[in-house]
């Protein structure tokens, strides 16, 4: 289980995160919601320790990030929007890069490459590769290690409709090993087809966390939701 807990983060006098609290159950797809500069990717930077919380904790079964142990790229698996690798590094090295640090074999580099389809464009350098081409190596990289987290961040921007789908389905055969997904995304359609739980973000401030049938009893559909509750 991911834990939120008391969450907050300060940068000069911009309150970025306000005292957030929820939980990412196991077996369940939680969604992370939100306009842009509402927390979202804040919150999943700290959860990943990419960066420090200025106060509350963000945890996996009770431990940061940094607790995970010498290798907690086999725990925890992400794609965080605008970390990018090196531009004149292939797709295939870069996934060689990640299962080095990991130590798993470079085979698994082939069978992730071909699950979102750019097994043939293994060898181009990443700069060549289009916006969707370099969603799919994002997920690529998220998904190598096999892990029992996995956290996502707008993984479905620049997919065309094939590459979509793609995701969804994953993300429903990911979670049905007892796994988590923590997922965060604009497109309130796909989330709708996904999603366990739903939690909103606005302003720093957690303003929605319920189970997505809760949810669609209350509202036509999740993008109404986002808008009646989420979105100022």
């Amino acid at each position: 289980m991911i834990e939120i807990s008391g969450l907050s983060k300060i940068y000069g006098d911009k309150r970025a995160l306000d005292n957030v609290s929820f939980r990412a159950e196991s077996g369940k797809v939680t969604a992370l919601i939100g306009p842009n500069g509402a927390g979202k990717s804040t919150l999943l930077h700290i959860l990943l320790g990419l960066e420090p919380a200025s106060s509350g904790t963000a945890t996996f079964d009770g431990k940061r990030y940094n607790e995970l142990g010498p290798n907690p790229l086999t725990v925890v698996g992400s794609f965080i929007d605008g970390l990018a690798p090196y531009p004149s590094r292939t797709g295939l090295n870069h996934l060689h890069w990640i299962a080095l640090a990991a130590d798993i074999p470079f085979s698994r580099c082939d069978e992730c490459l071909r699950l979102v389809g750019l097994y043939e464009a293994r060898n181009r350098m990443y700069k060549t590769y289009s916006l969707g081409m370099k969603q799919r190596l994002g997920i690529a990289t998220a998904i190598l290690t096999d892990a029992p987290y996995l956290i996502l961040d707008e993984p479905l921007n620049g997919l065309d409709p094939e590459g979509i789908k793609w995701v969804r389905d994953f993300i429903k055969d990911y979670v049905s090993g007892h796994r988590t997904v923590l997922v965060s995304s604009h497109y309130m359609a796909e989330l709708e087809l996904v999603a366990d739980r739903v939690v909103g973000l606005s302003n720093g401030r957690k303003v929605l966390d319920d189970d997505i049938d809760t949810l669609l009893d209350g509202y036509v559909s999740l993008e109404q939701a986002y808008f009646n509750v989420v979105k100022e």
